[in-house]
């Protein structure tokens, strides 16, 4: 009996997902809880599973194309049996947006089509006379900000080639014949990189970019996947919060000595719990966020939300991007049970194995360069909290202690937060606070 694979639904704010590709093609055999294919959101990419063995039957949604949850997008069917082949679904170029942001503007049936853009840049579009669909945008996930207005520009009816409409507009600023241009995309489709080349005719001899060490070699690398997700949300950090940064050097000495006594502890468990600097910098936060609630919030637009526990996330680096988990309730929890945690989601961060549930809903971020040998950084808010700590590597350094030059174990902490949720006193008073932890970690119980 043939099976209908949909497109997953992963948190309550899901409402569209990208086939980023197919680990199988059409007529190959697969295994039930075999990768089929992978699906990438604003939040993560995630492989799905085949629910049952058989047969890949049909690819309904093609690699690349984004559609609603519960879209069927293949079907499987047993070994010899030939089920009625589906009909394609309309394809979204982009996951369907939420109202907080919008602008209604007419389509083409006369309904009601959707355009993102920040209030300011549908004031300015109402007093310009400026029709929002004819303006391309520049902001995250397309979003039409107060510069896209400044700038925009009347363009000529586009000229009938094979183009997305940001492709045409980037070919008219550039002054580019499109009519000249030769399409790489599917079915000579001209796209941004073309453009691109032709405004940089060196960049045309430059043979695709490959990587040594792990670093590109110099060419055009399309801004695609995790990558353009990650740059768009660092640019709505930036842009939409009074972000400031402060540092406090701390003498990290006895929480070394405090951490080689809980591994002596927990040596020999079973699970191989190993605990680390960054386990007890976490359970001393959770613990000095409750006496520093402002620093436990978000800012939306009803208002300043202060949560009453810690979902605390915790950077981790992959290979093309970064993702931050998040432990709920981790104020209620004892330490080995939050080393523990933090180690799973880890794990499944790094092999893509994390739910939806697993990274929305932090409060609070940590991220560690410690192992990289960085010793202070600037972090970046992960909105719509409302402060995220950077913790530096514990280093040997020479440091003055009862009027003697001695040697102790120092780190830097870092602490971003948003001016417009909290004045400066008191992030400053919480990170002092949590530098009073790690210098004394008794205080973590206090």
């Amino acid at each position: 009996m043939a099976t209908d694979v949909v497109m997953p639904k992963w948190g309550l704010t899901m409402k569209a997902g990208k086939v980023s590709r197919w680990f199988k093609s059409e007529g190959e055999t697969i295994q039930k809880g075999e990768p089929l294919f992978e699906v990438e959101t604003d939040k993560i990419t995630n492989a799905v599973e085949a629910p049952v063995s058989g047969v890949l039957f049909q690819i309904v949604v093609p690699a690349g194309e984004t559609v609603p949850v519960q879209t069927v997008v293949a079907v499987l069917a047993e070994a010899g049996e030939v089920p009625e082949r589906r009909t394609a679904p309309e394809l979204a170029s982009a996951p369907q947006q939420t109202a907080t942001d919008v602008t209604p503007a007419a389509d083409k049936a006369g309904g009601a089509a959707f355009i993102r853009a920040t209030p300011l840049a549908r004031r300015l579009a109402r007093e310009r006379g400026i029709d929002l669909s004819r303006v391309t945008g520049t902001g995250p996930n397309g979003r039409v900000t107060e510069k896209d207005i400044l700038d925009f520009k009347e363009m000529p009816p586009a000229p009938s080639v094979n183009a997305s409409p940001q492709t045409i507009e980037l070919a008219a600023k550039a002054g580019i014949d499109l009519a000249q241009i030769t399409g790489s995309g599917e079915g000579g489709r001209i796209l941004k990189v073309d453009i691109l080349r032709a405004m940089n005719p060196v960049a045309q001899k430059t043979p695709a970019p490959t990587t040594v060490g792990g670093m590109p070699l110099p060419g055009i690398l399309p801004l695609t996947g995790i990558r353009k997700i990650i740059a768009d949300n660092m640019m709505a950090s930036l842009h939409n919060s009074a972000q400031l940064t402060v540092f406090v050097d701390c003498d990290a000495t006895a929480m070394t000595v405090f951490r080689d006594r809980v591994r002596n502890k927990y040596a020999g468990r079973e699970d191989g719990l190993r605990i680390s600097y960054n386990d007890i910098i976490a359970l001393a936060v959770c613990r000095t966020l409750m006496d520093f609630s402002i620093i436990n919030s978000w800012l939306t637009d009803d208002g300043i939300v202060v949560h009453d526990q810690v979902n605390l996330g915790i950077a981790v680096a992959l290979d093309n991007g970064l993702v931050v988990p998040n432990v709920k309730a981790a104020d209620r929890k004892t330490l080995p049970e939050l080393a523990k945690e933090i180690r799973v989601l880890a794990d499944k961060a790094k092999t893509g194995g994390l739910t939806m549930d697993e990274i929305q809903g932090g409060t609070f971020t940590i991220t560690n360069v410690s192992m990289l040998g960085v010793d202070g950084f600037t972090p970046i808010l992960n909105p719509p909290e409302t402060a995220i700590l950077g913790v530096g590597r514990a280093v040997d350094r020479p440091a003055v202690v009862d009027g003697q030059i001695v040697v102790r174990k120092m780190m830097t902490l870092s602490l971003t937060f948003d001016h417009r949720v909290t004045d400066g006193v008191p992030a400053m008073r919480f990170l002092r606070a949590l530098a009073d932890c790690v210098e004394e970690p008794a205080m973590i119980l206090a």
